[in-house]
């Protein structure tokens, strides 16, 4: 029985790794863009960008989920995500994608407010463009002030990913508890902890090194 309920948790565990991955492989770069129209000096940019990080970040991602995946259907009349598994995989991924952009988007927007304006200035003193002061001076300098709190949403969203299930997205969740039903037994939704935890740690240590790499900033 052990065997056989590894297995389940590991090909759940496979779509929990799948939606975190792709949610922080797009969610990291659109957030920064983020980050720059609430910076924006033009109001009509910056205004609306922040209404929607405060929309966003004052309603829980479950809310979210279940809005972006019933929605078209119940406003639009239109199933826009496609059908079974996939199509609700793709709403998944949308539903984080977004949650987590404008997360990291009022943590990048910190981190690049942090840095002291004479470090612009200097740049322009040595010639540089806006763009050679932002990539080479700015950036790994914001990047060491934001990793704290950006490792804290990246561990929260490997637990979120457990909120998928809410739209029957078969994560490790959905496989542990599927053995309630089943066969009558709790303990393999107990085990799904310790997936969690090794890839938490996992996590943990990364950034803990990247942390000492970045050290010399100092």
């Amino acid at each position: 029985m052990f065997i056989t309920v590894t297995k389940a948790l590991l090909e759940g565990f496979s779509t929990t790794l799948f939606l975190f991955g792709v949610t922080l492989l797009l969610s990291l770069p659109i957030g920064l863009g983020i980050s720059f129209f609430a910076m924006s000096k033009y109001p009509l940019l910056r205004y609306p960008t922040r209404f929607l990080i405060w929309v966003i970040r004052g309603t829980p991602l479950m809310l979210q989920l279940i809005v972006i995946y019933y929605g078209p259907g119940i406003f639009l009349k239109a199933n826009i995500w496609g059908s079974g598994d996939q199509g609700r995989m793709v709403a998944a991924i949308f539903a984080f994608v977004i949650n987590y952009s404008f997360y990291f988007a009022e943590i990048f927007r910190g981190g690049i407010q942090s840095i002291p304006k004479g470090q612009y200035e200097a740049g322009e003193v040595l010639g540089l463009s806006k763009k050679q002061i932002f990539t080479h001076i700015i950036l790994l300098q914001v990047i060491k002030n934001i990793l704290p709190p950006i490792s804290n949403e990246v561990i929260t969203l490997v637990k979120d990913t457990s909120l998928a299930r809410i739209i029957a997205v078969y994560e490790i969740i959905w496989s542990g508890q599927s053995f309630i039903k089943t066969a009558g037994i709790v303990w393999p939704l107990f085990y799904t902890g310790a997936f969690y935890l090794l890839f938490s740690g996992l996590l943990e240590i990364g950034f803990q090194y990247l942390e000492r790499k970045l050290a010399y900033f100092r």
